[in-house]
């Protein structure tokens, strides 16, 4: 591996790498203290989309840490940004498979959410289904929204996906992620979706826009080989994947790319980042 220097800013996964569902990581605390110490700027950001940016930071708060909303870019934001730029929002209806997370940013750009079974199948109400279905991560997914949102594409809705994360780590192990709501849905409608979460770079260029920070001194960590990994060679950044997740070392065997570094966990990080110069 190559020194651990000219570091000057992180892009930072949640899922797998500060924590287990609701479980902290060892060493969270003394992580980001450290990172206040070095004033070292960072963007949490995550594919994960099911909560919004101040339910992010209570939940970090919960665990000791002190964020700021501006340092927190989930998918569904980015999800919102990448829409407002290819549609007009006040014209565009959406669907959305997701909680607030995924809901709240569309509202805030000024798109109109439709809601079950409002489908172009009505003639005195031609505009009434939507232009686009957003799926991210729901734990009140239904039969009703999996149907809405099938009815949706099928008709010609534009299908974006927040991520393609198939498997989510969490306290009890791994379970299904929102890349498995999206095979679902494209076995029933045979349309693939648009991705905006990591492996592809949309995320990881507006974390670096928002960083404002060559690129070349900037780090994305993860713990995801395929995802977090993946896109941040695609962005063209080092990365570094820590072994708290769903990847392990193994996986290497089985790709043509590699993170910069591996390390153990958090703790390794701060005990790394604490050697900088």
């Amino acid at each position: 591996m190559e020194p651990f220097t000219n570091i000057n800013a992180l892009i930072i996964d949640m899922d797998g790498v500060l924590w287990h569902g609701d479980q902290p990581m060892p060493g969270l605390i003394d992580f980001f203290q450290t990172l206040r110490n070095r004033q070292l700027p960072f963007i949490l950001a995550t594919n994960n989309a099911r909560l919004t940016q101040e339910q992010y930071v209570v939940k970090l708060a919960q665990m000791g840490v002190q964020v700021s909303r501006d340092e927190i870019l989930t998918s569904s934001m980015a999800t919102a940004l990448y829409l407002g730029e290819h549609y007009r929002p006040m014209e565009t209806r959406v669907f959305v498979i997701g909680e607030d997370g995924a809901r709240e940013p569309l509202i805030e750009r000024g798109f109109t959410l439709t809601e079950l079974y409002e489908l172009n199948d009505d003639q005195d109400n031609p505009n009434k289904g939507a232009d686009v279905v957003v799926c991210g991560m729901d734990r009140t997914l239904s039969w009703d929204k999996l149907a809405t949102a099938t009815l949706n594409i099928r008709a010609g809705a534009k299908f974006i996906g927040t991520n393609a994360d198939t498997t989510l780590p969490t306290e009890r192990g791994i379970t299904h992620g929102n890349g498995a709501i999206l095979a679902a849905l494209q076995a029933a409608t045979g349309v693939e979706p648009t991705i905006i979460g990591k492996p592809e770079p949309i995320i990881y260029q507006q974390a670096l826009a928002l960083l404002n920070i060559d690129p070349a001194h900037t780090v994305a960590i993860g713990d995801r080989l395929e995802t977090d990994i993946l896109g941040a060679v695609r962005t063209g950044i080092r990365s570094l994947m820590v072994l708290t997740g769903v990847s392990s070392e193994k996986d290497f065997e089985t790709t043509d790319y590699r993170p910069t570094w591996v390390m153990p966990d958090i703790s390794a990080i701060t005990e790394a980042l604490n050697k900088l110069d």
